[in-house]
C-alpha cells in the first residue's frame, strides 16, 4: 500500500551507539513531489477563489483603479469629493505617528480605491442578476432577438435565484394539466378543492416559501434532494440510480484492462480540469450559462445511510480507486510520484487485478448487496459491523474513494443480430447482479470483459446532463486523444515500480443474514424489471427539423400516441425539465399530456382530416409548457414546496395531499448528448453514444429515456415491470416506433399535396 510504500523513507535502528537514522531518497522524492502537488492544487484553488469572489471584475481591475484615483490625485484633481481627506482623518492614532502626511495620503487613496471598486462590483452583478432573470429570449421565434435578449449575451456568471410562481398561476395550470384525465364531475370537484386551498391555506404556506426564497440560494434543491432522495427507505437501484451506456456501434479495444487504463485517466484528466475550474461552464441552448453547483460533488462523494435519513459525504483530494472483481475488493492508487498514474500504469495495475486468483473472503463476495437493498437494514449493519476494526478501515476506504470501478466478467453491446442484446446491456447497466456495483458511490464505471464501458449514476448529488458532461468528454478523450497500439494496449511504458493493489479485509460472518436478506430484496426487484432498448433509426432530428417542429415535442406527442395504443387510456405523464438557469436550479416537470396532445392522439384513431393541424398545436403546446419549466414558472416544484411547508406547520391540505399522491404512469426524459461538441457524428458516424436509462417509476406504468443522435437516428430505452399484467416494454417500443412513422406520413401526405 501506499502509506506503507511512504513509511520505508524513515528507517531507524537502535545500534549500542544509539538510534540509527536511514532516509530513503527515493521515496522522499515521492513524498516531496506530492506535497509540491497538493499545494499547487492548494494554489490554483486559491486563485480561482479569488477570480469567483471578485466577478465580474479582476485583481487587476483593481489595480487599475488605484493607479487612476493615485494619478488623478497628482494632477490635483480629487475624485472622490472629500472623501478620501475623510479617511485620512480616521485612520487611528497609532498609525499617524510613524506614518508621513504624503503616506497617509497614499493610502486613503488606496483604500477609497478598494473601496469604489468592491461598490462597483456589486453594482454590476445585480446587473447582472437582472439580466440573467429576463428569460423572453426562450419564447422568441428562432432567428429573431429582442434588445433585450443582446443584452443578456454579455453578462453569463451571475445567477438569479428561482423565482416562486404565484399561486393563481399555478393553480390554473394544474387544473388544465389534469382536464384531459377527469370526467365532469371528477373535474368539478377537483376545481372546488383547488379553490377552497387558494382562499384558505395557500396564502399562508405562499409566505413562507417566498421567505424561504429569499433566503436559501434556491427555495427547492435543498428539500428535493432531502425528501425526494435521501429519506427514501426502499432501494436506490432500479428505483433512483440511472445509468449511461457507451458508443452504440464501436469498441476501441477489446482488452479490458487497456479500456479500463484509458477512461479512468481521462475521468483523472476530467476531475483535474473541475478542480481548476477550467471547464468552461454549459450555456442553456448556447446563450444563457447555467449554474454548475452540482458538479461540486461528482467525485469523492457517497450516499451514507441512516435509520431516517441518509446523507451525502464528499471529500476532497481523494487519491485512490476502489475497484470490485470476481467477488474482490481491491484499492489501487492514483497517483505516484505527485502525478496521475499513466493510461498505461492503470492498464498494468488492472491487468493485475484480472490475474489475481486469490478467492473472496467469507461473505465478501455479495457484500455490495447492502447498498441494493433497502435503506435500513443496511444502516444498522454499517453501525454495528462496520465501525471498528478492519470492517471500518476497509469501508472507509470504498466511501472515500474518487469513485468505484466494477471489471465484469460479462460481455455485453449492440448486436443488430441480437435484437436482446441491448436489453441485457441496460439490465447489467442498472442493476448488475445486485452485489458487483456499490450503489451509494456516486458513480459506478463498469468495464466489461470485451471492452464494453458503462456507468451507474446515485441520483441524489446530481441529475444526469451533469454526468453525461463527464461521459461525454471521457469518450472522447478516450477514442480520440489518448488511444491505443495496434495491440489493443493504452499507449506508454510500463513502470516496474508501482506497489501492486492491495486486497481490502474484512471480518463479517455474523453479517452474512443482512446481507443475505438485502440481496434477496435486490434480486426480486431486479428479475422484476423488464428492459427494451429500440435503437430507431428510420429518421431522426433532421426530418423533424425539416417539418418546423421541435425533436423533443414530436417525441413526446408520440409518446402519447404510443401509450393510448399500448393501454387505451391517458395518463399523468412525466418529462423532465432543467432549471439551472437559476442559482443551484435542479429539475422541473413538464406534463406533457395535454388538452391539445389527447385532441391530436384522437384525431389520429379517428382519421381526423385536422390532424396536422391538432399536431402542429400539440407540438406547440409543449414547447410552450418547457420554456415556462426552464424559467421558473413550472407548478409541480412549487406544489411539493407549499406540501412540505404544509407538513411542517401540521396544515392538512386536501388539495396538496391529491397532488402529491398522483402517480406518474409515464415517467420520460431525454438523455442529454452534444452538450460539449467534441465528436463530429457526420464525420464519425460511428462515435456516437447510445444513451442512458432509469427503472419504472410506477408498478403499473413505464420509465421511457430516449436520445436523439445526430441528424437520423433516436435511441429509446423503454423499462417496466413483469410483474404488471398492464405492461410489456417490448409492446410499447413498438407502439412507439410505429408512432412516430405514422405521425412522419402526415408530413409527407402534406408534401404529396403540394
Amino acid at each position: 500500500m501506499a502509506e506503507a510504500h511512504q513509511a520505508v523513507a524513515f528507517q531507524f535502528t537502535v545500534t549500542p551507539e544509539g538510534i540509527k537514522l536511514q532516509l530513503s531518497r527515493e521515496v522522499l522524492k515521492h513524498i516531496y513531489l506530492s506535497g509540491v502537488t497538493t499545494w499547487r492544487k492548494r494554489a490554483i484553488q486559491f486563485k480561482n477563489g479569488i477570480l469567483t469572489e471578485v466577478y465580474p471584475a479582476s485583481p487587476s481591475s483593481w489595480l487599475f483603479m488605484v493607479i487612476a484615483i493615485m494619478s488623478s490625485m497628482y494632477a490635483r484633481v480629487d475624485p472622490s469629493m472629500g472623501m478620501i481627506d475623510s479617511i485620512k482623518k480616521v485612520l487611528p492614532v497609532r498609525y499617524k505617528s510613524f506614518l508621513s502626511v504624503q503616506t497617509q495620503t497614499v493610502l486613503s487613496a488606496i483604500l477609497f480605491a478598494t473601496a469604489l471598486w468592491l461598490s462597483l462590483i456589486l453594482l454590476l452583478r445585480y446587473t447582472l442578476k437582472a439580466l440573467l432573470s429576463y428569460h423572453g429570449w426562450i419564447f422568441e421565434p428562432h432567428g429573431k432577438m429582442s434588445a433585450s435578449t443582446k443584452a443578456c449575451f454579455f453578462f453569463q456568471a451571475a445567477l438569479p435565484r428561482l423565482p416562486v410562481p404565484n399561486i393563481d398561476d399555478t393553480i390554473q395550470r394544474y387544473l388544465e394539466s389534469v382536464r384531459p384525465l377527469l370526467d365532469d364531475d371528477q373535474y368539478k370537484q377537483m376545481e372546488i378543492v383547488a379553490t377552497e386551498f387558494k382562499k384558505d391555506q395557500a396564502p399562508k404556506l405562499q409566505k413562507y416559501l417566498l421567505v424561504k426564497s429569499w433566503w436559501a440560494n434556491n427555495y427547492v434543491s435543498d428539500w428535493w434532494e432531502e425528501y425526494i432522495y435521501l429519506k427514501g427507505r426502499g432501494p436506490i437501484m432500479v428505483n433512483s440510480n440511472f445509468y449511461t451506456m457507451d458508443m452504440l456501434y464501436t469498441i476501441p479495444t477489446h482488452r479490458q484492462a487497456a479500456r479500463a487504463g484509458n477512461v479512468v485517466h481521462a475521468i483523472l484528466q476530467y476531475r483535474r480540469k473541475l478542480e481548476r475550474g477550467e471547464h468552461a461552464p454549459m450555456r442553456a441552448l448556447g446563450v444563457v450559462p447555467m449554474c454548475s453547483y452540482q458538479y461540486e460533488r461528482m467525485f469523492n462523494t457517497t450516499r451514507i445511510p441512516g435509520l431516517e435519513t441518509d446523507y451525502i459525504q464528499h471529500l476532497r483530494n481523494r487519491k485512490h480507486l476502489v475497484v470490485y472483481h470476481q467477488g474482490r475488493f481491491f484499492k489501487v492508487w492514483l497517483y505516484y510520484g505527485g502525478r496521475h498514474l499513466l493510461p498505461s500504469e492503470l492498464e498494468q495495475q488492472f491487468q493485475r487485478i484480472l490475474n489475481d486468483t486469490t478467492e473472496p473472503q467469507p461473505g465478501e463476495l455479495k457484500l455490495a448487496s447492502l447498498t441494493a437493498g433497502n435503506r435500513v437494514p443496511w444502516a444498522k449493519a454499517r453501525q454495528k459491523y462496520f465501525n471498528d476494526g478492519v470492517n471500518k478501515m476497509s469501508l472507509d476506504v470504498i466511501e472515500t474513494a474518487a469513485f468505484f470501478l466494477t471489471l465484469d466478467n460479462e460481455v455485453h453491446g449492440y448486436d443488430p443480430e441480437r435484437p436482446r442484446t441491448m436489453d441485457l446491456y441496460a439490465k447489467s447497466l442498472l442493476h448488475g447482479t445486485c452485489y458487483d456495483r456499490w450503489f451509494d458511490k456516486s458513480f459506478n464505471l463498469i468495464v466489461y470483459k470485451n471492452g464494453k464501458i458503462g456507468v451507474n449514476t446515485e441520483h441524489s448529488w446530481a441529475d444526469a446532463p451533469i454526468i453525461g458532461h463527464m461521459w461525454e468528454d471521457i469518450l472522447a478523450t478516450d477514442v480520440f486523444h489518448l488511444g491505443y497500439t495496434e495491440e489493443g494496449h493504452c499507449k506508454g511504458d510500463i513502470n516496474k515500480g508501482l506497489t501492486f493493489p492491495s486486497r481490502l479485509q474484512w471480518d463479517i460472518p455474523k453479517c452474512q443474514e443482512i446481507i443475505e436478506g438485502s440481496y434477496a430484496i435486490a434480486k426480486e426487484l431486479a428479475d422484476d424489471v423488464d428492459f427494451y432498448c429500440c435503437v430507431f433509426d428510420e429518421f431522426g432530428k433532421g426530418l423533424i427539423k425539416k417539418s418546423r417542429t421541435s425533436p423533443d415535442a414530436f417525441i413526446q406527442i408520440a409518446l402519447q400516441l404510443a401509450h393510448f395504443r399500448d393501454k387505451g387510456e391517458f395518463c399523468l405523464t412525466y418529462e423532465s425539465s432543467m432549471t439551472r438557469m437559476f442559482r443551484e436550479g435542479r429539475t422541473e416537470t413538464v406534463r406533457s399530456c395535454t388538452i391539445e396532445s389527447t385532441a391530436f392522439v384522437r384525431s389520429m384513431e379517428d382519421e381526423n382530416e385536422q390532424r396536422l393541424a391538432l399536431f402542429r398545436r400539440s407540438a406547440e403546446k409543449h414547447q410552450n409548457m418547457y420554456r415556462l419549466a426552464m424559467t421558473g414558472a413550472g407548478i409541480d416544484r412549487h406544489l411539493f414546496c407549499l406540501y412540505i411547508v404544509s407538513k411542517l406547520l401540521d396544515i392538512e391540505s386536501p388539495f396538496l395531499k391529491q397532488v402529491l399522491s398522483e402517480p406518474w404512469r409515464l415517467s420520460t426524459s431525454q438523455t442529454p448528448q452534444h452538450q460539449l461538441n467534441l465528436v463530429d457524428t457526420q464525420k464519425f458516424p460511428k462515435y456516437v453514444g447510445a444513451g442512458g436509462g432509469f427503472g419504472p417509476v410506477a408498478d403499473d406504468g413505464y420509465g421511457v429515456s430516449y436520445n436523439v443522435v445526430g441528424e437520423n437516428l433516436i435511441t429509446f430505452h423503454i423499462s417496466s415491470k413483469y410483474s404488471s399484467p398492464e405492461t410489456d416494454s417490448h409492446r410499447f417500443g413498438q407502439n412507439i416506433r410505429q408512432a412516430m412513422l405514422d405521425i412522419k406520413a402526415l408530413f409527407n401526405q402534406k408534401q404529396k399535396a403540394n
